[in-house]
């Protein structure tokens, strides 16, 4: 593989051994187990680690599908989670990330590629499948909180929340910004749901017995 060949990827709903899989030991970043917005920042600090993953695992199997995996073969590669708005209490709680309104939105809150498939328009096939699968689910708006600087001045390990320019080229638009470098960004969805075409197979992929077979588009 080359930083100019088309990634070998499938993208699909995340099931726990996918999820566990590209967390791998530290638990993505710092243990955190993508729990950030899902818990307040005292809860975060006493749950540091395998509080988190034990969360986090028991919101796989209560049915729940928070988010799609990338493979590259038996690799993983990245992870993208998405879920209902009311799913990530401490975006109500954040000065600059609180509600615009009170429209049923799905959130795009964390993305986390593995360092050998980053800068290669991962993150970008991650979130135009996220919308997708969001659609499927009914959602009408799915909403984004990215990093409006130049990536070269920020650490990618730390843009958690994915870039800007990455939700532009996806069709979001921004609604609000009370923050210099942190957009409120907003794509709104067709009030009808036709299955989504990252997928031959998507209705069963959806389903969510197993990681789908989505090839993304060539960055």
């Amino acid at each position: 593989m080359t930083e100019t060949d088309p990634l070998a990827i499938e993208i699909g709903p995340a099931t726990w051994p996918t999820f566990e899989a590209v967390m791998g030991a530290n638990g993505g970043c710092g243990g955190c187990w993508c729990m950030l917005w899902r818990r307040t920042a005292k809860e975060m600090e006493a749950s540091k680690g395998d509080g988190n993953r034990r969360a986090m695992r028991k919101i796989f199997e209560d049915g729940a599908v928070p988010g799609l995996v990338a493979m590259s073969g038996d690799a993983p590669a990245g992870w993208i989670q998405i879920d209902r708005r009311a799913a990530f209490p401490r975006l109500a709680s954040s000065r600059v990330l609180k509600p615009v309104d009170d429209e049923d939105v799905w959130s795009v809150s964390c993305f986390f590629i593995e360092k050998r498939f980053r800068r290669q328009g991962l993150s970008r096939r991650l979130l135009r499948a996220a919308v997708d699968w969001a659609g499927s689910q009914g959602a009408p708006v799915v909403e984004g909180y990215p990093i409006d600087t130049p990536r070269a001045k920020y650490p990618p390990v730390y843009a958690w929340t994915g870039f800007a320019q990455a939700f532009r080229d996806a069709g979001f638009v921004e609604v609000a910004r009370r923050s210099e470098t942190r957009p409120i960004m907003r794509k709104r969805l067709a009030p009808t749901n036709p299955c989504s075409p990252i997928s031959r197979n998507c209705r069963q992929m959806y389903a969510g017995t197993a990681p789908g077979n989505s090839k993304g588009e060539t960055p």
